[in-house]
């Protein structure tokens, strides 16, 4: 299966990239910066490294890029810094999912090409009826106002959910919601539900970096998986033993 990643030399990305290669997968990256890559994969023979900044790449270079893709997973997100959290482009994964869309569909696939987004926890699907308290919504809305990445985060969904819904003829999507990401070694247990069991502002779950990994790509290359969660908002969390919670 050929898959497109992007995002691929972030903390998730690269342990995204390194279990598809591992599967078997023929993998397509975009990165600004390829040394960023660990040295284990950035010279696999089944890798191919497009060295440029996404949203700077022309529509005909993102058609070139998502042709005979199977898949296209996104582990985008701003970095943790002043620049980062409120330079440009604010509308980074947003931007991102849009065009990567309209590119992949282009082609008119005999089969959809599956999405999958890396997401948060903090994102509630409206859709799916979450609920929240008066507490929590007044966060979510000064979050909103006053941090882009999470109103990028929010829109990057609601594109998925509302242009792309769970009918196109060419694409499908699955957006994958972690909640305190963390790093660990190895895959651990974790467990996977349709909206969140805990609070993410107020009674936060954890997540392993490598556990989301893991599910992406099992979503990627599991029919069945993909069947369950095709067109919905998965919260993902390490169990309960091997969080310390």
């Amino acid at each position: 299966m050929q898959i497109l990643v992007v995002g691929a030399s972030g903390a998730t990305g690269r342990l995204l990239v390194q279990d598809l290669l591992t599967q078997g997968h023929s993998v397509r990256v975009v990165v600004r910066d390829a040394s960023r890559l660990p040295a284990a994969i950035r010279g696999h023979h089944r890798l191919s490294v497009t060295e440029a900044s996404l949203l700077a790449l022309s529509d005909a270079q993102l058609a070139e890029l998502t042709e005979g893709c199977a898949a296209i997973a996104s582990c985008l997100g701003h970095n943790l810094t002043l620049r980062g959290l409120f330079g440009r482009p604010r509308r980074l994964v947003t931007d991102a999912i849009r065009r990567l869309c309209a590119a992949a569909a282009a082609h008119r696939p005999a089969l959809p090409v599956r999405l999958v987004l890396m997401n948060t926890a903090a994102n509630r699907n409206p859709d799916a009826g979450e609920a929240t308290g008066f507490g929590e919504r007044l966060l979510t809305g000064l979050m909103r106002l006053l941090l882009p990445p999470h109103a990028d985060n929010e829109q990057a969904a609601q594109y998925l959910r509302s242009t792309i819904g769970d009918r196109h003829e060419h694409l499908a999507w699955v957006a994958v919601r972690p909640d305190s990401l963390f790093d660990e070694p190895a895959v651990s247990r974790y467990s996977v539900h349709p909206s969140p069991t805990r609070s993410a502002l107020f009674d936060p779950g954890r997540t392993s970096r490598r556990n989301v990994a893991h599910f992406m790509a099992q979503l990627i290359a599991d029919d069945a998986l993909w069947q369950t969660w095709q067109g919905q908002m998965p919260v993902i969390y390490n169990t309960a033993a091997d969080t310390g919670k």
